[in-house]
């Protein structure tokens, strides 16, 4: 008769096949650690964790591809043992920030303000953009910081040590935070010029001011309506200017001839 072992517990799939699960008691707190069509390596699962939890040599560095335990389940445990909080993603806590793991050499790094958000949400990657799901939408993580899904790295955004995994606020600057505004530098100055693409890209104008150009753009889409452009253009939104305000300012500003006399063909 084949003799239990310990931290395996056998069960059933909707299909009836046998699988084996494999979870231990830490500081009162019951973990999931995996499961496998095989008792022994379902034990050998157990095994590792155990280690990992009973000894502090054990680092994240430590992990190789051919450990029974999953890389990310890796992480939550040894977080576990030296910061004494298990959290169901892979992070990592230091006492400023944190680590948030996909594998030992790909990581992000986030403000420790950021720790009870992604504590809670998976991380997914599609097309080089990065999600969580929250209330039933994908958000891309840099919404944020106020990054919009069109913006250039380099050209609306950099990170100032150069590093694309440090997420911390601040070690990313916001160069253009609005549709159709570029900062450019003249003469030691910097303003802001607004293009907006009918065929091509159409120049509106530059401006003195980040405010200026992003309402100079809204009216543009405005004119291009009047002229009847049928395209799906987004304005910007305007936070903290009050509508008397955006409505002088948008009266005010102005826009190139050439959009003024624009007509659709």
């Amino acid at each position: 008769m084949n003799q239990p072992l310990t931290g395996v517990y056998t069960a059933k799939r909707k299909d009836g096949s046998t699988y084996f699960r494999a979870s231990l008691t830490y500081r009162n707190k019951h973990i999931s650690l995996g499961s496998h069509d095989e008792k022994e390596k379902a034990h050998e699962i157990y095994l590792t964790a155990s280690a990992l939890l009973k000894d502090d040599s054990f680092r994240l560095e430590d992990y190789t591809s051919d450990s029974p335990l999953s890389f990310p389940k890796w992480v939550c445990l040894i977080n576990f043992r030296d910061n004494g909080i298990y959290l169901s993603s892979p992070i990592y806590i230091r006492p400023r920030f944190f680590y948030y793991y996909f594998s030992p050499n790909d990581y992000f790094i986030f403000d420790k303000d950021d720790l009870f958000y992604y504590s809670s949400r998976k991380i997914s990657r599609r097309g080089g953009h990065y999600f969580v799901a929250d209330y039933g939408m994908q958000v891309n993580i840099m919404s944020r910081y106020g990054i919009k899904n069109y913006a250039v790295e380099g050209r609306d955004y950099r990170f100032i040590n150069g590093s694309r995994n440090d997420l911390r606020y601040e070690n990313i600057e916001i160069i253009n935070r609005f549709h159709g505004v570029n900062a450019i530098q003249k003469k030691g100055r910097t303003l802001y010029q607004v293009k907006i693409h009918v065929k091509g890209y159409v120049n509106v104008g530059t401006y003195a001011s980040e405010v200026e150009a992003a309402v100079a753009y809204n009216k543009a889409i405005d004119l291009l309506k009047e002229a009847g452009v049928d395209k799906a253009y987004t304005p910007n939104y305007m936070e903290g200017i009050s509508p008397d305000a955006y409505a002088d300012l948008y009266h005010s500003v102005q826009v190139a001839p050439s959009l003024l006399r624009y007509r659709s063909e």
